[in-house]
């Protein structure tokens, strides 16, 4: 069993109310165990709610600008629906949009608040990053969240005030980016702190569905609520996520330090591990000085072996992922299937079949990274697989519905499966590189750079689509095929080196299965 320390009394971090009332009620210290599942569940729905708030934009798009023309398309508003059609016990037409958004530009408009709000997203993560290793995470997340809701119902709320101020939605998402920021770099060190590298692919990949879940819950959500009026598939979203911010605040536990336990046999810090071998029986951070000594800078950071090249690759394979995300259900909305339109409901329910095979995407990807100890090549032929898959669901999506939702789900499976293990796993692991010499404490600044990164070109792509869309949705696939080829390239570096590491490991296990099988060998 784990062994338990009491942490020293000028600790700054301490128990939260939440932990102390359940081992209150339990008579006894929570289990190491216990902490861990109650980290990865908060975590897990901290930041599905982040997601759902971020889906929201894109349901409501159609809405905002439903007559935008799109490949040349021209069509009434009263289009043949597989679903039922809109409620019309609305206070406003939905065949005129909203203004600012039912113009001619509507569509560069809306791509417009797509880049606003990741180009902050993602300058607004390398701070984010930066603090989150000097502050109290729990503190941190939970002004984040709370944040993510108050602007997210904001922008909900300029339905009932009649705002029609391109400035206003363009202000209140940028400040929403802001806070958005907060979430990953803090989720990812949480949960990096409470769970070592064995297994770390599949754990993380299994809780990364939580991105998955977030926008398919989102979506559910506000596909439901448009038909009240589309502020409040804004407003609900920011409640959700609120009240999970009372929820952080509340029951996450930090770090194992930070509530007083840890076991020896844990791989939670390998250095602290080794220390403990040594007869180092105090904790490995053990004071708010020590802290803030270990706390990796910013440059060097960006020089562990690895960071670079994942961050670099994360900026391609997120501009696939984040023009789905926004653009997805106005792209089904607006193309006929089985020579039909879909509502806008429809097509925001159905989009969500992209998520579901990113769930799928994301545990694969960690599972097999896992086996074969390889990060790179995982990635790397993932994103090569994506490829074809654009292809065929661009060239055959229309044919049928069960074409399309077949095909969507393998895009999901293929684009969100090493953006999911390149934001988790690989973040947590080079957070955590053995060139830090044991400093745990570049878990955030790491997760940070390259989810930063990768943000710029989340930002990238939707805006391009914006743009792209009026003329051709085939050339917005052929844009996305090459972002797809172009990260699988940059990890090649990478990938030749876990290959001749394989081979090398291979080699040696082979020569000492024929030297002989005597015991010393296995020691």
């Amino acid at each position: 069993m784990g062994s338990e320390h009491e942490l020293p009394a000028d600790r700054s971090y301490s128990k939260p109310l939440g932990i102390r009332f359940l081992e209150y009620i339990k008579k006894a210290k929570l289990s190491y165990e216990s902490h861990q599942a109650i980290v990865l569940i908060v975590t897990f729905f901290a930041y599905a709610s982040y997601h759902a708030t971020r889906k929201t934009t894109s349901i409501v798009k159609s809405a905002l600008d439903p007559q935008s023309s799109d490949v040349g398309l021209k069509f009434p508003w009263r289009i043949t629906y597989l679903s039922a059609p809109e409620s019309k016990g609305l206070s406003w037409v939905l065949g005129d949009g909203w203004a600012p958004f039912n113009g001619s530009d509507g569509t560069a408009l809306l791509g417009q608040l797509d880049v606003a709000f990741l180009s902050v997203y993602a300058l607004g993560m390398y701070f984010s990053g930066h603090m989150g290793d000097r502050m109290n995470l729990r503190i941190f997340l939970t002004v984040g969240v709370v944040g993510t809701g108050l602007f997210t119902s904001l922008f909900g709320a300029g339905y009932w005030a009649k705002i029609h101020s391109f400035y206003y939605y363009l202000i209140v998402q940028m400040i929403a980016g802001l806070f958005q920021s907060t979430g990953w770099p803090s989720v990812v060190a949480v949960v990096g702190k409470w769970f070592g590298k064995k297994k770390r692919g599949l754990i993380m990949g299994i809780w990364n569905a939580h991105t998955s879940v977030g926008n398919i819950t989102g979506s559910l959500i506000a596909s439901a609520l448009l038909s009240y009026g589309w502020g409040w598939s804004f407003v609900v979203p920011g409640l959700l996520i609120a009240f999970m911010g009372l929820v952080v605040f509340f029951f996450l536990p930090v770090s194992p330090e930070s509530v007083g336990a840890y076991r020896e046999e844990d791989e939670v810090d390998s250095l602290r591990k080794n220390e403990e071998e040594e007869g180092v029986t105090e904790p490995l951070l053990g004071s708010n000085t020590e802290l803030k000594e270990k706390a990796v800078g910013f440059i060097e950071a960006w020089k562990i072996p690895g960071v670079a090249p994942f961050a670099f690759c994360l900026f391609f394979a997120k501009l696939v992922a984040y023009t789905f995300l926004y653009w997805l259900p106005y792209y089904i909305s607006h193309t006929a299937i089985e020579g039909k339109y879909l509502s806008n409901e429809a097509a925001g329910n159905l989009s969500t079949f992209f998520d579901i095979g990113g769930v799928l995407g994301g545990i694969l990807a960690g599972h097999i990274s896992d086996r074969l100890d390889a990060r790179a090549i995982t990635a790397a032929t993932f994103m090569y697989c994506a490829i074809p898959a654009l292809y065929f669901y661009r060239s055959y999506g229309h044919v049928s519905l069960v074409m399309n939702v077949a095909l969507m789900f393998i895009c999901g499976m293929f684009v969100n499966g090493p953006y999911a293990l390149i934001t988790t796993a690989v973040s947590a692991d080079l957070g955590t590189h053995s060139s830090l010499r044991g400093s745990s404490k570049a878990l955030a600044t790491v997760t940070a750079i390259i989810d930063g990164t990768g943000s710029v070109g989340a930002a990238i792509g939707p805006l391009l689509t914006g743009y792209i869309s009026a003329e051709s949705w085939s050339a917005v696939f052929t844009m996305l095929m090459g972002a797809a080829l172009v990260a699988g390239l940059l990890l090649t570096r990478l990938v030749v080196a876990e290959v001749a590491a394989r081979i090398s490991e291979s080699r040696s296990q082979g020569g000492s299965q024929t030297r002989s099988e005597a015991p010393e060998l296995d020691v």
